[in-house]
């Protein structure tokens, strides 16, 4: 399985999109110091996430989400419309 994901970050509140085969240890890299673009970010929360079976379309959406990132389309995928 693969995730696609939204962290927010609960110092400046931005947004970072990703993708991973093992979610819960990447939010804790994430939250730990281990990803220098979020590292100065910390503390983030997983505010989204979807599941896929291949990695090739996990990183289709991926890239997909982080094209309309801060748009309305963004906007209502991490509310949950």
């Amino acid at each position: 399985m693969w995730y696609v994901y939204i962290l927010r970050s609960l110092k400046d509140g931005k947004f970072y999109i990703g993708c991973t085969s093992i979610l819960q240890k990447r939010i804790d890299r994430h939250n730990n110091g281990g990803n220098v673009s979020t590292s100065r970010r910390r503390p983030l929360e997983l505010v989204y996430s979807e599941i896929y079976t291949t990695k090739i379309e996990a990183l289709a959406r991926e890239k997909l989400i982080k094209n309309y990132k801060g748009g309305d389309a963004f906007k209502k995928l991490i509310a949950g419309e």
